[in-house]
């Protein structure tokens, strides 16, 4: 029995062993090294537009290269080109600044295999920021680069991993650009009316019959994301017809229809003033409201956000 006891557990401790002894290393990662030393500060002559001491943190034969680029073979920009990026940048942004990102550090890596030039890769991870001047986009991104520094502690290879959509919108901007059409006589239109109308009544079956099953219903005093689905939507009402009589809802001005190219959106935009008396004290309240309804292909609401003053409401 003890022999039959032992075997399985040689067996797991064997296996134990195996793993292990299939590590193998291949150079030190570094907390603390002279390569971090002198890639933070290139970046704070960077962020700095210290376009001349960037420069001298570079090798002669310095390239920088877009990690994210879907060329197979990039050139990669040369030690002038990337220092005189330091003098762009800061023309171009507002409040620019690359620090890292919280909770992170870089590494310095000293690998054995392959490194017969004696390079140190540095890898880091931080966060850009700024405000484009012309454009007014806001640049806000984790950034991650890797770095070859050679054994004279010059930065000879640069690879940048950003997100290129910050800079396509950026480009994007600099010109003029429509983006759908603009309708104020539209059956969407109609169907949000009807829909303000049919609550006017009280009747929510039909009001609720503008909306798809899967509809979303979202306030402004709700946080960001969060929503409610068409059962909860039906309960908030009616408490609130509980709570206020309804003496009429008027539009202000009129609906805009915008049929939008980009992700073929379709949304109406509303405006209202709710004349209400609560029925706990019989005051009369008027509440201004704006209502963003979206829609589907179909002409049904599949997400219905509107904006109001609750302070209005609760007034005394």
């Amino acid at each position: 029995m003890k022999t039959k006891t032992l075997l399985p557990i040689l067996a797991f401790l064997l296996s134990i062993t195996s793993i292990y002894a299939q590590k193998k290393s291949n150079g030190t990662v570094y907390i603390d090294h002279p390569a971090i030393v002198t890639v933070e500060a290139m970046t704070k002559a960077f962020v700095a537009g210290d376009s001349t001491k960037v420069a001298s943190y570079l090798a002669d034969d310095f390239k920088v290269y877009n990690g994210v680029s879907t060329a197979t073979k990039q050139k990669g920009r040369d030690k002038a080109s990337f220092a005189g990026g330091a003098i762009g940048w800061n023309k171009a942004l507002d409040y620019f600044s690359i620090v890292r990102t919280k909770g992170a550090y870089p590494d310095a890596i000293e690998y054995k295999k392959d490194n017969d030039k004696d390079v140190v890769w540095v890898q880091t991870w931080e966060d850009i920021k700024g405000v484009h001047k012309k454009t007014g986009v806001k640049v806000n991104m984790p950034m991650h680069r890797l770095y070859v520094v050679n054994k004279d502690n010059k930065i000879q290879t640069l690879i940048n991993y950003t997100n290129q959509s910050v800079f396509d919108e950026i480009g994007a901007s600099y010109g003029n650009r429509t983006n759908g059409t603009i309708y104020n006589h539209h059956d969407n239109i109609n169907t949000v009316r009807n829909a303000f109308y049919a609550f006017e009544q009280s009747d929510l079956d039909k009001c609720l019959s503008y909306f798809s099953d899967d509809a979303t219903f979202s306030t402004i005093h709700q946080k960001f994301g969060e929503s409610d689905n068409k059962t909860e939507a039906r309960a908030n009402w009616q408490q609130f017809l509980d709570n206020f009589e309804i003496v009429s809802l008027d539009m202000i001005g009129y609906p805009d229809y915008l049929e939008y190219e980009m992700s073929n959106g379709r949304e109406v935009l509303s405006w209202w003033n709710y004349h209400l008396i609560r029925k706990s004290d019989k005051k009369e309240l008027e509440v201004p409201l704006h209502a963003s309804s979206s829609f589907d292909k179909d002409g049904k609401i599949t997400s219905h956000m509107i904006y109001y003053s609750q302070a209005l409401l609760n007034a005394k």
